[in-house]
């Protein structure tokens, strides 16, 4: 009877856990990934001279819409949804071509319904793609997937680097910020260490509230935006005017989507292997079906394309809390968020020296989870050496140096190029092809991805 009772017929990534824990794990989703989704609505508003209460209200849509986005991923229906503790929100990929669409227009304020059109075309694209993507799983083994889940880590360290210099990479980092995020990682590192069960699992959350809370006699909270904050604020559809067609746009956002779903399909395959459920062809082509729903459906509500994010992955791989609710709940704050200003700004009450510390850990939680599928494929073979080696380098080339590819590549590349996740990804792809695939490599690639153990004291816990 014991064998056949339901908890030990139940996935770790199915279980729904207690309230109290599914609240904690929930918000800490949410305080991992607010960054990333306001990051993208604050530089383009900026950069297109909205005025700060528009601005705004784009950043409550964008967090309305990756609520949204979160849900249909990580709840679904029917074949929409990879059903994966997965958190989407706007892409930072999208940045660029939205701005060169704004360049084009004679009023860079009048860019927004051009913009929200082409995206909407292109959901609507990506989501008739999807099952076709699904089906390239087979060309993932543990080199490629190692490498790409490798790269994902890598490609989000400048990230955290970014947040501890103020969101300005070209000034060095105050005394103030680097021990704000010093003290936020050794705070972090402590907690693991020390702490057992459900509140070492949470060790990111509580480091961040610390972080917090140490920043404010240093002068780094501000409460500007909480004072004016409105408590109620729906994003009114089409608040900007009505989508508008044009060609160029619309080619521009394809491009941009074809690249979201190369990276999503890497961060899927790379969030299967930690949770110990492989993404196989279907997974992947109902991630990329909720994926392109939620982008095609974004702009109703002022958003923009969305993705997945790949710094949930070090999240979920460092506390080993494995369920696909715990997302949810965040995809339902995010929500909760979009529609109250007000609650929005206090997220935003954590300065970003106490995120990119916190961002060390998690980010490079992913990259270590990489080379550890490598270490078990096993680089021994000259072939899977050298795959590895060069998808390394193509993927690393716009993470050091944003300006490498310049106006000798065609546009239409260089948005493929300067994401190191899909440089890497099909580089690798592309070699595995070459070398185990192609003529007298044919049949010589690897077997399955061994999955990588990580948090192993954390999924004896749950």
């Amino acid at each position: 009877m014991a064998t056949a009772s339901r908890p030990a017929a139940v996935h770790p990534v199915d279980e729904l856990p207690r309230p109290g824990k599914l609240l904690a794990t929930g918000l800490q989703h949410v305080a991992a990934s607010y960054a990333g989704v306001v990051a993208p609505p604050l530089v383009i508003g900026s950069s297109i001279g909205l005025s700060p209460v528009q601005v705004t209200f784009l950043v409550g849509a964008a967090l309305f819409t990756a609520g949204i986005a979160t849900l249909l991923q990580t709840i679904g229906f029917r074949k929409v949804g990879a059903r994966l503790p997965f958190v989407n929100g706007v892409s930072f990929a999208g940045v660029a071509p939205v701005l060169a669409v704004a360049d084009q227009q004679a009023d860079k304020r009048d860019a927004l319904p051009v913009v929200y059109g082409a995206v909407m075309v292109a959901g609507v694209l990506g989501f008739l793609l999807a099952p076709y993507f699904g089906r390239l799983v087979r060309f993932f083994p543990p080199v490629v997937s190692g490498t790409v889940i490798t790269l994902i880590g890598l490609s989000l360290l400048p990230v955290a680097f970014g947040w501890i210099q103020g969101g300005d990479p070209n000034r060095s980092a105050s005394g103030t910020a680097l021990g704000l995020a010093g003290a936020t990682l050794a705070i972090v590192l402590l907690l693991r260490r020390l702490l057992r069960g459900f509140p070492r699992q949470i060790a990111i959350l509580l480091g961040l509230v610390a972080g917090t809370l140490l920043a404010v006699p240093a002068g780094a909270v501000h409460t500007g935006v909480t004072r004016h904050a409105a408590l109620v604020g729906f994003p009114e559809p089409f608040h900007f005017g009505a989508p508008h067609l044009q060609l160029a746009a619309v080619v521009s956002m394809c491009i941009l989507m074809l690249v979201c779903m190369t990276e999503s399909t890497a961060d899927m395959l790379a969030l299967g292997e930690i949770v110990e459920r492989p993404a196989d062809e279907r997974t992947i082509a109902g991630g990329l079906r909720a994926d392109t729903l939620g982008s095609a459906l974004s702009p109703l509500f002022n958003g923009f394309a969305n993705s997945a994010f790949a710094q949930n992955i070090g999240l979920v791989a460092l506390t080993g809390v494995r369920s696909r609710f715990t997302v949810a709940a965040c995809g339902l704050m995010f929500t909760v968020l979009g529609l109250s200003p007000a609650f929005a700004s206090l997220i935003a009450l954590v300065p970003q020296p106490v995120l990119g510390g916190a961002g060390l850990v998690l980010f490079g939680t992913v990259a270590a989870s990489g080379i550890g599928v490598l270490v078990k494929a096993g680089l021994d073979h000259g072939d899977d050496l050298l795959i590895a080696a060069v998808s390394l380098g193509m993927g690393l080339i716009p993470v050091v140096s944003r300006n490498f590819y310049g106006p000798a590549v065609p546009e239409a590349l260089r948005t493929v190029l300067n994401s190191g996740v899909s440089a890497g990804c099909l580089t690798a792809v592309l070699l595995n092809l070459a070398f185990h695939h192609l003529g007298r490599g044919r049949g010589r690639a690897a077997g399955e991805v061994p999955p990588p153990r990580v948090a192993t004291e954390e999924k004896r816990a749950i």
